[in-house]
């Protein structure tokens, strides 16, 4: 009788120990959390919350999804090898302070200020002579990137967050592979947790031959990842140095439409050939220098040729991330807002913005301006998809023109104002691509460029449905509880 006494003393005596430990553990992840991250009063507080009514899954969570970059660390990493272009930044801030900028641009000259703003960040130095494709449908994208990879002579740098070995993949991977058999170099660089189907066993070929291929922040032991968050969500292609692809379309049969799940595939991507291809080349480098594990990139004349065309688009392109002081693409969003005078168009298919960015869109409705937002029918992400819908709802009551999409899934990230300035790329509007993730976007200054995509954004609006204020506010019981959850969580969604 006694040795159970014991035994139910130790067994109690270890759980109240296991308890404590918990709960110190806990202790010092909340007063990190307070004290040493850089993060939001919301994303503190929902991360307290979850620490503390779910001790031992919080941390798992917080493990798995919490945890965020050291500025020095990145900084390490992407400054290891300097591969020039930088003093450009500099020159350009330099003039455009002392009046002595020569804007060949009318439209980047109008909005000089978002100009300047954006030049903070290291390689978003204004150029003018840019041509632009835009697509609509990824099938006319990857048609002409299999053209322009099949005409490439000297390199091909493929950076992509997804990218599966399905049959368009197979068709790109096939194609970069001829390419290095003819002595064309080919370097990829793929998000691991993306393309978490793929390994580098699968690049064995192309890495025989002298291509190189590597994996941002890879998996532990294969199939674990402890970082979750600050995934490379950029989508970056730059052939020769001289044509640059940029936009929302990952490589996968689902964005050609081949999803039952999702149908047709409604994405925005850009294909541009000027001296912006200079921007998309200096991030794809940087990148790949701060994850090879050898042979690191470093500037030479071939990676930045002399490009002569005879475009006049202006453009700047603008990367984030969590490695860095300043939220650059979003401070790019809010500065696009503010400057505003008629109409802002927005589609995402995740929309949900800080308390900076829907404060920002509610002065714009409250001063006359047109807000016109589009958001997807459907979820690929269910909390986030209720966070978008509620986040639509609000604005909705104030006089935004909110559009359901409803042919297949709405993936692209644009945002428009007043047939000026237009912005295509990687970044959504929530906190994930705002803080959490790696990112990158074209700013561009173009009147007929912006008038252009106001009638695809027309167009859109020909497959939608317009959410009123009566839709939204006859939503049924259970929609107001996922939202009201999807609210609770969205700082750290």
């Amino acid at each position: 009788m006694d040795w159970l006494i014991l035994d139910q003393f130790d067994t109690t005596r270890t759980t109240s120990i296991i308890t404590i430990i918990v709960i110190i553990i806990n202790m010092l992840l909340a007063l990190g959390l307070v004290f040493l991250e850089r993060r939001s009063a919301q994303s503190v507080w929902a991360w307290m919350l979850v620490l503390f009514f779910l001790p031992i899954l919080g941390f798992i969570l917080y493990i798995a999804f919490g945890r965020t970059i050291y500025k020095q660390d990145m900084f390490k990493l992407d400054e290891k090898d300097k591969v020039g272009l930088e003093h450009i930044v500099q020159e350009q801030l330099d003039d455009i302070r002392s009046k002595n900028f020569s804007f060949i641009s009318k439209m980047a000259q109008k909005h000089r200020k978002i100009v300047h703003m954006l030049l903070y960040n290291n390689q978003s130095f204004l150029t003018s002579n840019n041509s632009l494709t835009t697509y609509t449908d990824a099938n006319d994208k990857f048609d002409q990137m299999l053209e322009d990879i099949n005409h490439a002579e000297d390199h091909i740098h493929f950076q992509y967050y997804i990218f599966r070995l399905d049959g368009i993949g197979t068709k790109l991977y096939n194609a970069m592979l001829e390419k290095q058999k003819q002595g064309v170099k080919v370097r990829i660089l793929y998000d691991d947790m993306g393309s978490r189907a793929l390994s580098l066993k699968q690049f064995k070929e192309l890495r025989n031959l002298g291509g190189q291929v590597e994996a941002f922040f890879p998996s532990f032991l294969t199939v674990i990842n402890p970082r979750i968050n600050n995934r490379n969500h950029r989508k970056i292609v730059v052939i020769d140095g001289k044509i640059g692809y940029v936009g929302g379309a990952n490589v996968g049969d689902e964005y050609i439409g081949l999803s039952k799940k999702f149908g047709h595939w409604r994405d925005t991507h850009l294909r541009i050939e000027g001296n912006a291809v200079k921007s998309l080349q200096l991030r794809f480098m940087q990148d790949w220098n701060s994850h090879a594990k050898r042979d690191n990139l470093v500037y030479e004349d071939h990676y930045f040729p002399n490009i002569i065309n005879d475009g006049s688009t202006a453009l700047q392109i603008a990367s984030s991330g969590p490695d860095e002081e300043s939220q650059q693409i979003k401070y790019g969003y809010l500065k696009m807002i503010y400057s505003a005078k008629k109409r802002i168009y927005i589609q995402s298919p995740y929309f949900i913005p800080d308390d900076s960015v829907l404060e920002a869109l509610k002065v714009a409705l409250l001063s006359g301006i047109e807000v016109n937002i589009m958001i997807p029918d459907k979820p690929d992400h269910p909390f986030v998809y209720w966070g978008t819908y509620s986040n639509a709802g609000t604005l909705v009551k104030m006089g935004a023109n909110v559009h359901i999409y409803e042919n297949g899934f709405l993936h692209q990230k644009v945002v428009m104002i007043d047939d000026e300035v237009l912005s295509i790329g990687t970044t959504n509007i929530d906190n994930r691509s705002f803080l959490l993730n790696f990112e990158i976007n074209a700013f561009i200054y173009n009147q007929e460029e912006s008038r252009r995509y106001r009638k695809i954004y027309e167009e859109d609006v020909k497959k939608s449905s317009l959410l009123t204020e009566e839709v939204y506010e006859g939503r049924s019981k259970w929609i107001k509880l996922k939202e009201g959850i999807a609210n609770l969580i969205s700082p750290i969604l």
